[in-house]
């Protein structure tokens, strides 16, 4: 079965080898203090700063998922107050995860639709922390690049956070417009889930040490003091760190990753221009890269689900309040030019 779920979603076939080779190398068994982990998280991290074009400057941390960089954030980042721009589900349960820890954080939620236009973002003096959903997972909606920049332009002194779950090692993310990115690798990665990276600006890291929250475990300041010996505050997913240096080795550089997401979603898309399946996101402009949500009856879409399934595709069902009559389609790196084929030629004959 091959899966088009957007999480988890495919992962890279030469992980099975990668797993193999863990094992055979004594990875799964070595001390996350021993000079063998610090060679290898020293190469990981050296990895994703190529690969994903990091800028000089900017920390890497790992953690143990996107979820635990919400509660990051909100710990170690923001004294009082955050303001929340979402569209979807995931942009929610981030906001009510900061809400949890600071009552005064605000959410404004936004029409699917509607783009963010940044003379009307409600950012108010109190807000320490800006936070968007880059990508939102749910419902295949993004924020693009130019606004991505206009929001940098017009806040210069706030810290803007970014949710990427569902993009980062999947398209060029302008990261030195944004000061809090952060992933997990359970989907344009190619992994298993059960690792997280968050990537941070130095004046994310200034705020981190002005706040200075060294009372929990997973406390900035903390965390990267451990990192600058390549070491964790925690023990860490040993086998999570070392098969994404495997695979990040195999991996092009993020740009040319990012112009083939962009052909094959554009490909995708043609296929339901002229049918009776739209996409739930009709605005381009917010249209994500690497999450397709198309819509359609419940009836009908429950047909195409079983056929998929008996030709050995999954598609990936709706979420939230569109789970009945919506399925979303992963356009994640791990999907290799056989398997897009294959969808394609499935769906051609199907729509």
């Amino acid at each position: 079965m091959i899966t088009f779920s957007p999480g988890p979603s495919q992962v890279y076939p030469e992980v099975k080898q990668y797993l193999a080779n863990a094992f055979d190398e004594g990875i799964l068994s070595i001390s996350h203090r021993s000079e063998t982990f610090n060679r290898m998280s020293e190469m990981v991290l050296s990895l994703i700063r190529e690969k994903l074009a990091v800028p000089d400057g900017y920390t890497i941390l790992y953690t143990s998922s996107a979820t635990e960089c919400w509660e990051i954030i909100a710990q170690s980042l923001t004294r009082s107050q955050s303001v929340h721009f979402h569209s979807g589900a995931f942009g929610e349960k981030w906001f009510q995860y900061a809400q949890a820890i600071h009552p005064a954080a605000r959410s404004i939620e936004m029409p699917l639709n509607e783009a963010l236009y940044v003379d009307y973002l409600d950012v108010r003096p109190a807000d320490e922390v800006i936070c968007l959903t880059q990508n939102e997972t749910s419902n295949g909606t993004q924020v693009d690049f130019e606004t991505i920049a206009a929001i940098r332009g017009a806040f210069p002194d706030k810290l803007i956070a970014y949710d990427c779950t569902s993009s980062m090692a999947g398209i060029n993310l302008p990261l030195a417009l944004g000061d809090v990115w952060f992933a997990s690798v359970q989907k344009c990665f190619g992994l298993p889930a059960g690792l997280g990276i968050l990537i941070l600006s130095p004046a994310a890291m200034e705020r981190a040490r002005e706040i200075n929250d060294i009372s929990r475990y997973n406390a900035l300041i903390i965390m990267e003091e451990h990192i600058r010996k390549f070491q964790t505050s925690c023990t860490p997913n040993v086998l999570g760190i070392y098969l994404l240096g495997s695979v990040l080795q195999q991996v092009d550089r993020i740009e040319a990753v990012d112009q083939q997401l962009r052909a094959r979603m554009v490909a995708y898309e043609q296929l339901f221009a002229n049918s009776e399946y739209k996409p739930l996101v009709y605005n381009e402009k917010i249209r994500s890269t690497t999450v397709l949500t198309i819509q359609t009856d419940a009836g009908r879409l429950e047909d195409l689900k079983q056929k998929a399934k008996s030709e050995g595709i999954q598609l990936g069902a709706g979420y939230g309040k569109w789970k009945k009559d919506t399925f979303r389609i992963a356009n994640f790196p791990a999907h290799s030019a056989a398997d897009v084929n294959l969808l394609i030629r499935f769906l051609k004959a199907n729509l």
